[in-house]
């Protein structure tokens, strides 16, 4: 019988995540936000507020891209944890808690809703998953409604913060958006480079491929739907901070739902930056565009159109689509260097 013997490889492998590229964006991401976070001291009053709302977008983004872009649950109801997150804060002030520490509270309260809701919702698939979510968002408005200490159907404003001038008010409300936005894109990527992430992509990309080696199908699809929640939850805390009053019918509106698609869809969904960068553009249209009236929203739907179109990965998909140049690297990376 012959003897296996083992030669020493010419070769050596080393896996990496991280890239020269993603170092310096992640360098440049942190240095924007540092610069952001004096921004009030040195812009207009206006401008405070419109990059509290791009903030707002932000967030919306990033929490649909979770449960959709990752999690594979195509929802059109995540305005429920919206509409949600913002009532929490009126009802939390009622109760004498101080609006800016409501914030907090609401969050976790709107994370803890989603978990009796997963498991109503999971029981669909597919389109069925997507209208059902949008049903349970139209509970959400109707017994918000039927609420006559929160204002009932007329909605209710927040008076606790009355005390303050508007001008300290944005600047506090504008740090509490740009604390969330990087908090919530930080959990977002620690989330993926972790363990949970890897089944997670696993769960999308295939489930009965992903139930085979081992993964908990349920429980890591369940964990990211309430963490949407949560960050959905807290765009809503933010809505009710910088508008004052809150209203079942626009709170709860599926009008947040086509602005999240949108966002993800043209920016790149499944992807960290792709959030972002449609954040940026629909912001940007939104500004260009507010006086155009109905125009407005079918110049929306035609770039929709065109970019799914044209760029079905979206921007950020297509300018990477083997997420190579991701600010935050979500994948392994093999290199052999040959002696």
């Amino acid at each position: 019988m012959s003897e296996l013997t083992r030669t020493p490889l010419d070769e050596t492998a080393t896996v990496t995540r991280g890239t020269r590229g993603s170092r310096v964006g992640l360098g440049t991401g942190i240095a924007v936000a540092v610069i952001l976070a004096f921004a009030p001291a040195v812009t207009g009053e206006a401008t405070t507020n419109d990059l509290t709302q791009f903030f707002i977008l932000l967030i919306m983004a990033v929490g649909w891209n979770l449960v959709a872009g990752y999690g594979g649950m195509i929802s059109i109801g995540q305005q429920a944890f919206i509409g949600f997150g913002s009532y929490a804060v009126l009802d939390l002030s009622l109760h004498g808690v101080l609006a800016w520490y409501a914030i907090p509270i609401a969050i976790a309260l709107s994370g803890l809703v989603s978990i009796p809701v997963s498991f109503l919702a999971f029981r669909l698939r597919g389109g069925y998953f997507a209208i059902g979510t949008w049903v349970i968002a139209q509970v959400f408005q109707l017994v918000i409604g039927q609420q006559s200490n929160l204002g009932g159907g007329a909605g209710a404003s927040l008076n606790d913060l009355n005390n303050l001038s508007p001008i300290t008010r944005d600047n506090i409300t504008y740090w509490f958006a740009l604390a969330l936005s990087v908090l919530a894109l930080s959990v977002t990527g620690l989330l993926l480079r972790s363990r949970i992430g890897m089944a997670l992509v696993a769960v999308r990309d295939d489930e009965h491929s992903a139930a085979a080696t081992g993964v908990n199908v349920v429980r890591t699809k369940r964990l990211i739907f309430i963490l949407s929640a949560a960050i959905c939850g807290g765009a809503g805390t933010l809505l009710i901070i910088s508008n004052l009053e809150v209203q079942p019918n626009s709170s709860f509106s599926i009008q947040y739902s086509a602005f999240m698609i949108f966002m993800v869809l043209v920016g790149g969904i499944g992807s960290f930056e792709g959030p972002i960068i449609g954040a940026v553009i629909f912001f940007i249209l939104e500004q260009s565009l507010d006086n155009y009236g109905v125009w407005y929203l079918v110049i929306l739907g035609a770039f929709a159109i065109i970019v799914t179109l044209w760029l079905p990965r979206g921007i950020w998909g297509t300018l990477d689509p083997q997420h190579r140049r991701s600010v935050v690297p979500l994948r392994h990376q093999l290199h052999v260097d040959t002696e």
